[in-house]
């Protein structure tokens, strides 16, 4: 997954050890995962439901999924080593599991489905071509299976853009660098939430892929109408009369 000349997975590699220390500081980042996750209406605890969280990083929406979800089978997945040495490293139910693959790889990886539920958290943005990975998560998905992706989107509004960039360039990078020794993820991550689809435009995009009922829905905090939740479906089988 490298977006550009920028080496995503590689930047995560090297910030991994501090990337949870980072987040947590972010007021509503776990809160926010947690309201997506919820937001993909699974039914009960989960029982028999497969879920795929796709871009795991660290575990956090991993263990956002297991809030909601707890009885369900977790295939967690990242393009990130170091990342997903972090989230192995945490304590989980036998139901949770971690592949190491980028989104573009899932199937030489063995990541099969079909999937109840996908949960794309901060992924998409960094793909160099998001189109091909949400058709194969289109197929991943059963019939009427629901995917949410939980991303940043400022291009539609000013007020949201003209506060990302002066959050990031007074918070987000500094911490970054004081952290990490290297605010070049950071900088990365502001750019690369400049670029990123407009909130209708990412709709489009998932219309075209083929999803339907789609959504898009902000969150509280600071981040309003920075970061959103976009659910849709694939459509249900078609049952023959």
């Amino acid at each position: 997954m490298t977006a550009g000349r920028y080496d995503v997975p590689g930047a995560f590699d090297a910030g991994a050890k501090s990337y949870d220390v980072l987040v947590g500081s972010n007021p509503g980042y776990h809160d926010h995962l947690l309201l997506s996750a919820r937001r993909m209406g699974l039914p009960g605890r989960g029982e028999g439901l497969r879920l795929l969280d796709i871009g795991c990083g660290t575990g956090a929406s991993t263990a956002a999924l297991t809030q909601v979800a707890p009885k369900a089978e977790i295939v967690g997945v990242d393009g990130s080593a170091g990342m997903l040495e972090e989230a192995r490293a945490k304590d989980w139910p036998e139901t949770v599991r971690f592949v190491h693959s980028r989104a573009e790889d899932l199937a030489a990886a063995g990541v099969s489905g079909p999937f109840d539920g996908i949960l794309a958290a901060y992924l998409v943005r960094n793909l160099p071509d998001p189109d091909p990975v949400l058709r194969s998560l289109w197929e991943l998905l059963c019939p009427g299976g629901v995917l949410a992706v939980h991303e940043y989107s400022v291009r539609d509004s000013r007020a949201a853009t003209l506060l990302w960039n002066a959050i990031c360039a007074a918070v987000i990078i500094p911490a970054g660098r004081i952290r990490s020794g290297d605010a070049g993820l950071y900088r990365y991550l502001r750019r690369s939430v400049n670029k990123f689809d407009g909130a209708g435009a990412f709709q489009d995009r998932l219309r075209r892929t083929g999803f339907v009922d789609v959504q898009q829905m902000t969150v509280p905090g600071w981040q309003r109408n920075i970061v959103h939740t976009f659910v849709a479906r694939r459509p249900p089988a078609i049952q023959s009369v």
